[in-house]
């Protein structure tokens, strides 16, 4: 009964953080409201998903997301650091594929949206097998360089939270 309820009850606990840090004022009306929206949201989506995700490692999961903020934050300075000292003559912009060893859905689009989320990187593209993806990042001279951080940096430990 529950299940049917809240079919994905993370999701929902998420949903409500989320629009009460949007709101950014407690009030009864806004946890009613983002309860409201927190049982309809994935009642209505869970059509959609017909598996959930599986973490398999939440020690790995937490080292993550550890990691992702740090290089948000390094990344943040270094695209200030380009965009307001570095001449536009200096800058580099490069696409880079990078090659996939993960399999499951929930994984790749991690990654696909770790690297988006950093800043002067960004997810382009998905190979139609879905064996690769395209980056584009803003400033840099060696693909290779920028594949392996990728793969070791945040594909690994992905592997060790969902595969």
């Amino acid at each position: 009964m529950l299940r049917k309820i809240l079919p994905h009850p993370g999701l929902s606990a998420l949903l409500i953080l989320t629009w009460l840090l949007l709101v950014n004022d407690f009030k009864w009306g806004s946890l009613v409201f983002a309860t409201i929206l927190a049982i309809c949201i994935p009642w209505l989506t869970a059509p959609f998903w017909p598996d959930r995700p599986v973490v398999k490692n939440w020690l790995a999961a937490a080292e993550f997301v550890l990691i992702v903020l740090y290089d948000i934050v390094k990344s943040n300075i270094t695209v200030a650091l380009i965009v307001l000292f570095k001449p536009k003559s200096q800058i580099h912009p490069l696409w880079v594929t990078v090659p996939l060893d993960l399999r499951t859905p929930e994984a790749i689009t991690v990654l696909a949206g770790t690297i988006t989320m950093t800043p002067g990187t960004v997810t382009a593209d998905m190979s139609a097998d879905g064996r690769s993806l395209l980056v584009h990042c803003l400033d840099a001279t060696d693909a290779d360089a920028i594949r392996d951080d990728i793969k070791s940096r945040y594909e690994t430990r992905l592997m060790r939270i969902f595969e």
